[in-house]
């Protein structure tokens, strides 16, 4: 599998200087939010690297529309693989950045991967947490069984008709006020100029219908406590993900972290800068303070 990124350099690169691998949210490319991110930090004098996780994209990898804790905890790790090799770079100060989804898939890499020096989360959602247990841990039992049951059954479908069937539902083409808030405000970004990307799975397809199986046998998180780099993670007082970014700072073993609620802000509030609520600032002086 080959990985797609689009590389910022800052201006004046003097001598190996520090950088940053950016990703996310969960069904974005790097044209939307990561890309911002990326451009912006390189403007504060990293060198960084938005990336289209495996499968998805840019990226390599067949069918598409797959992701999985292991493939993309290891897209974190190919990254610094990347950044390592470039000349401007110091290889003993490289940090992450992970949006969305690809939150808890960098404090996964980030517990993994001893070349991760810092990390930092915004909006976080424990993909694994919330595809095997529903939002705010509602599955029950049979819930879950069902579920099984479900996708054994497409599983049986797909490999009679040699084809990967994608899941039903999406994103409505016009947020309806009646739905939840977050679908509301995902179809606004996703679905509008504001953050259509025709590569984009939120924005124009979905993910397969069986994408859901790893994430229910392979919770992320798992070595969490093993952490000891610095770790900044950032959430949305109004956020309907912010349990994941609270509990999964219970859960990070490093001396060094600190979570950052953002006063009113929602989680897409935090995928641009629209309502202009993202701390890049903060951001900044993490990565300059940590990647010492």
């Amino acid at each position: 599998i080959t990985l797609a990124g689009d590389l910022y350099m800052p201006k004046d690169v003097r001598g190996k200087i520090a950088a940053i691998a950016v990703s996310g949210p969960y069904g974005a490319v790097k044209e939307q939010s990561s890309g911002l991110y990326a451009q912006t930090m390189a403007e504060q004098g990293f060198v960084t690297l938005a990336f289209d996780p495996s499968y998805t994209g840019e990226s390599g990898g067949t069918p598409r529309h797959v992701s999985s804790p292991d493939i993309n905890t290891e897209d974190f790790s190919a990254a610094v693989d990347f950044l390592g090799l470039q000349e401007e770079v110091d290889r003993e100060r490289i940090g992450i950045i992970g949006i969305c989804g690809w939150g808890g898939m960098a404090l996964n890499a980030t517990a993994i991967d001893i070349r991760i020096k810092a990390v930092a989360t915004i909006v976080m959602y424990d993909m694994s947490r919330v595809i095997a247990h529903g939002y705010f841990d509602s599955h029950t039992p049979e819930t879950r069984k069902t579920l099984k049951e479900q996708l054994a059954a497409q599983r049986l479908i797909d490999s009679q008709t040699g084809t990967f069937a994608p899941a039903s539902g999406g994103l409505p083409e016009e947020a309806d006020e009646t739905l939840p808030k977050f679908i509301v405000d995902y179809a606004n970004y996703y679905k509008k100029p504001r953050g259509f990307h025709e590569r984009s799975i939120n924005s124009n397809g979905a993910w397969t219908a069986t994408n859901a199986l790893s994430f229910m046998n392979m919770p992320l998180l798992s070595y969490a406590n093993e952490i000891s780099v610095p770790v900044l993670i950032i959430a949305g007082e109004k956020a309907h993900s912010r349990y994941f970014s609270e509990d999964a700072y219970r859960q990070v073993g490093s001396d060094d972290k600190e979570l950052l609620i953002i006063p009113g802000a929602s989680h897409v509030d935090l995928y641009d800068n629209e309502a202009g609520v993202i701390p890049f600032g903060k951001l900044a002086n993490f990565f300059h303070v940590k990647l010492t």
